[in-house]
């Protein structure tokens, strides 16, 4: 029995005012089966978007607001029970969302945010099931991934794949950083098994403007007019690498998504819509220097954050020193 192929939806999305959006997303999902395809009455949806820091708001480094709310919209029409959460970088969820213009829209539609706080759970890969992975992302009834497109001084481009690292809590984001960022192969295959364990039912890239340059935050925005979707995550980053004209051994999680024989072909992946070629950039900018996973941390800032963590965490750390 032949398996049927990944679909990722792309088309020309202009405008974030919300009538335009709405109608984009729309057209988006409709080839997918429309937002009833994915929520059900009664569900719980988690709404992931990329909420990287309050310090830039005006710098395209996070997942817009309007798209938040219109698909926030959508999945209240359908039923559904939309909550917000992410794990930031810097600071509390609520207050990256309070800086990125999220939450007269929260109020208005009665949608919570959720700090996460992390559980173990089964990976695929058993050199991973001491992954600690967000308690509220793995028991909501669906998740909706919302990443914005992104240029990344460490792994060269972040699309839905690393979106899902903000599953992760963020103490265990900075130690993975530390020990799995010795070994770029590694780490790529580490962001790979969380989004496999994480599994979003859908997801939606916000790429009408992107951040290129040296991101995720130090860049600058760029005009894409793109909007992405589909239920296969690793299919979608693999069709957004050939619209950015960028080369999948650059980029260490769709590298190892295809080592690991997750990601489908270009050839095996159905574009309803537009198919990349017709959306192709050719002077996206990467980063100017690729600066290392492990942020080349000096061994005594490793050694106190080591302390620190037995201490408050009280996990062995003989759990996070593989590899």
């Amino acid at each position: 029995m032949q398996t049927p192929k990944s679909s990722v939806s792309l088309i020309r999305a202009k405008s974030y005012e919300q009538d335009a959006l709405k109608e984009s997303l729309e057209t988006l999902l409709e080839p997918l089966g429309g937002i009833a395809a994915f929520v059900k009455a009664g569900d719980h949806v988690l709404l992931k978007p990329n909420l990287l820091t309050s310090s830039r708001p005006t710098k395209e480094c996070t997942t817009r607001p309007e798209l938040v709310r219109a698909v926030a919209e959508m999945v209240i029409a359908a039923g559904g029970k939309p909550f917000l959460g992410d794990s930031p970088a810097f600071g509390s969820a609520k207050g990256v969302a309070i800086a990125n213009g999220l939450l007269a829209i929260l109020e208005e539609l009665n949608i919570p945010i959720v700090e996460f706080n992390g559980k173990r759970y089964q990976t695929v890969n058993d050199n991973f099931n001491h992954l600690l992975l967000s308690k509220e992302a793995m028991e909501a009834d669906m998740i909706i991934n919302l990443p914005k497109v992104k240029s990344h001084a460490q792994l060269t481009v972040t699309l839905g794949v690393k979106n899902l690292f903000g599953c992760v809590p963020g103490k265990m984001k900075a130690w993975w950083h530390f020990e799995g960022g010795k070994d770029a192969k590694r780490f790529g295959e580490m962001l790979v098994e969380t989004a496999r364990a994480i599994n979003p039912s859908l997801t939606i890239l916000d790429g009408i403007i992107g951040h290129e340059g040296n991101g995720p935050s130090g860049g600058e925005p760029r005009n894409l007019g793109i909007l992405a979707a589909s239920a296969n995550v690793f299919a979608l980053d693999r069709a957004m690498l050939e619209v950015l004209q960028v080369s999948p051994e650059q980029v260490p999680t769709v590298a190892a998504s295809q080592r690991l024989g997750i990601c489908p072909e270009l050839t095996d992946i159905e574009f309803p819509n537009l198919s990349p070629d017709l959306l192709q950039i050719t002077d996206w900018q990467l980063p100017e220097i690729l600066m290392p996973i492990d942020f080349a941390m000096p061994r005594v800032i490793k050694s106190t954050f080591r302390h620190l963590y037995i201490r408050f965490i009280k996990e062995p750390m003989s759990a996070y020193g593989k590899g």
